[in-house]
């Protein structure tokens, strides 16, 4: 019985060895696993140690990895409480998560290379606190190297890039801290601004000669139209024919005055005139020219009727009243060599180019235009005793065009007024409808302190109603004498701009305001004019430079011109006016 249950126990103790051993193979893998587990994390994650010594006197907090010391305190009692190590401890667990992500990230990061706090602070700060980009930092850097450099004299002899790729190259090949390049790109600047200010200026000098020349085109048809007079008897013709002469002082008739050497201006004015009235035959135009192109003025109006509406064409030598007795400010004006150095010499020189502005420059240019000493400009204020048997009428200047009737100009009641013109202070335009006093004279000078208010509106030349019968009881014309000779006297230091400023003085008081519909200003000077308030006005004057006849004149301007140009005239043609 005993030797029956032996072998089954034996076979019992095999099975529990088998089982045992099955147990220590398994934990032992289990253990192998767990081994190579940590191994390949302690490639990722860094272990901390705590380490208490012996004899309780100080606690550090390490890397297993042997980074650094993170946390090392030190006990200065001999004996130490089990309350204050408790404390200790639990400050530590507190604190040990904190440093074990801190020193995780900088591992890493590989940020290992840091070997102060502040570098640290510096790294792992701003990204804990969700700010990882340092732009803004080395905007400030760099704004405070420019302000450095802004004071900084540059170096003569400085050899400057063309481009700013090149810059960028030489950048590269030259190593340019960043001092250097500040001051490489100041000077840079500084170049290309000069460099943009003189070719500024050579701009504004070439166009005043431009426009201060006559066109080829414009020469040729003058010339053309002369040799025609001489040679065509047709081209003589009286203007007007013999049965018109009394309507040329009918008050009942819209009598305008146009005073001007330019042939194709004056066909466009009148031309414009007539196909906007309502009712043409009852427009009379006074064509005043000078001695030298009477003939092709003559001969264009009598080869190019406008008829039903009637032209008279006269010279200036044709007035009898207009002698040197008459006006001997004019001799003055023609004579004074201060006054043709001034608009025919040297516009440069006197001029101090490094403290004006290009457009005073420009300003200053335009007002010396050799025009503003010519008689036909002046010649507006002898308008009664030139035509001394009307009582109203209409003033044109040459660069205007006509876009509306303009007979119910002679219904305006000017209220006792001599001149109906339209003022030029009542705009939110800076270049055309801002000009006040200030804007023509010199205010430093005593007479002009004394006599007018720099803020008092001023108004437009070019399309103005004169009531002749209410002028002739004025002084205006004496008024107008004595400024200039005033003003000759002075050395032209109290106004520069032509015929405007005297007459601002002599019409003063006298000025009727009208409705600014009627006048539109400044497509000569102003590019960015309005082209809706273009189509609306009534005239619309190319006051300034930029022509409608010349190169330089507004491309998108040019139509409301060119429109009444006659392409089809053989003379046109000839002398190659092309649209």
């Amino acid at each position: 019985m005993r030797s029956a249950r032996r072998p089954q126990r034996t076979r019992r103790a095999n099975r529990n060895r088998k089982s045992s051993d099955l147990r220590d193979t398994q934990k032992k893998d289990r253990s192998r696993t767990e081994k190579q587990s940590r191994s390949e994390k302690r490639k990722v994650i860094v272990w901390m140690q705590l380490h208490i010594s012996p004899s309780m006197r100080s606690i550090t907090i390490s890397s297993s990895n042997e980074f650094i010391d993170l946390m090392k305190i030190k006990v200065a009692a001999r004996h130490i409480s089990y309350r204050t190590l408790f404390h200790t401890i639990l400050i530590l667990a507190f604190l040990l998560p904190f440093v074990f992500i801190l020193t995780a990230v900088v591992t890493l990061e590989g940020v290992n290379k840091c070997s102060s706090i502040d570098c640290l602070g510096r790294r792992i700060g701003p990204r804990l606190l969700g700010r990882v980009d340092d732009s803004e930092r080395l905007v400030r850097d760099f704004y405070k190297v420019l302000n450095e450099v802004s004071t900084q004299e540059i170096p003569d002899g400085l050899k400057l890039p063309d481009s700013f790729s090149q810059l960028v190259s030489d950048m590269k090949n030259n190593h340019y801290d960043a001092r250097t390049f500040s001051l490489v790109l100041r000077a840079m600047i500084e170049k290309f601004e000069r460099d943009i200010r003189e070719s500024k200026f050579a701009e504004l000098m070439n166009k005043h000669f431009a426009a201060s020349s006559i066109p080829k085109g414009i020469h040729c048809l003058s010339l053309r139209l002369t040799d025609e007079y001489s040679s065509n008897a047709h081209a003589r013709r009286q203007l007007p024919s013999p049965e018109f002469l009394p309507v040329l002082s009918d008050n009942a008739y819209h009598h305008f005055v146009l005073a001007t050497d330019n042939i194709l201006a004056a066909s466009v004015v009148v031309s414009s005139a007539v196909q906007s009235s309502s009712k043409p035959e009852k427009i009379v135009f006074h064509v005043i020219t000078d001695k030298k192109t009477y003939a092709g003025m003559h001969s264009w109006f009598a080869l190019n009727s406008v008829a039903p509406a009637i032209v008279e064409v006269k010279s200036v030598h044709q007035f009898d009243w207009l002698t040197r007795e008459n006006v001997p400010v004019l001799e003055a004006v023609e004579s004074h060599n201060g006054i043709r150095n001034y608009y025919h010499g040297n516009h440069i020189i006197g001029a101090n180019l490094s403290e004006t502005t290009p457009r005073t420059f420009a300003s200053k240019l335009q007002s010396r235009s050799p025009k503003y000493i010519s008689l036909l400009n002046h010649l507006r204020i002898y308008l009664p005793e030139l035509f001394p048997n009307l009582d109203k009428i209409v003033f044109l200047d040459d660069d205007i065009v006509i876009q509306r009737d303009l007979s119910p100009l002679w219904d305006i009641d000017l209220n006792g007024k001599v001149n109906g013109a339209v003022e030029t202070c009542r705009g939110e335009d800076e270049w055309v409808m801002s000009k006040r006093l200030r804007n023509y004279f010199n205010f430093s000078h005593p007479l002009i302190a004394k006599h007018l208010d720099p803020e008092e509106c001023a108004w437009a030349y070019g399309m103005n109603i004169f009531d002749l019968r209410t002028w002739r009881k004025t002084n205006i014309r004496e008024t107008y004498h004595s400024w200039l000779k005033e003003n000759l006297r002075s050395n032209l230091t109290m106004w520069k701009l032509g015929t405007l400023p005297p007459a601002l003085i002599a019409f003063k008081g006298h000025v009727q305001p009208i409705d600014s519909s009627w006048h539109m200003l400044g497509l000569g000077y102003q590019s960015k004019t309005n082209l809706e308030n273009v189509k609306k006005s009534a005239v619309i004057h190319y006051n300034g430079q930029s022509k409608p006849w010349l190169e330089i004149g507004f491309e998108h301007l040019r139509p409301f011109w060119t429109k009444y140009v006659n392409y089809s005239n053989d003379f046109i043609k000839n002398c190659h006016i092309l649209e």
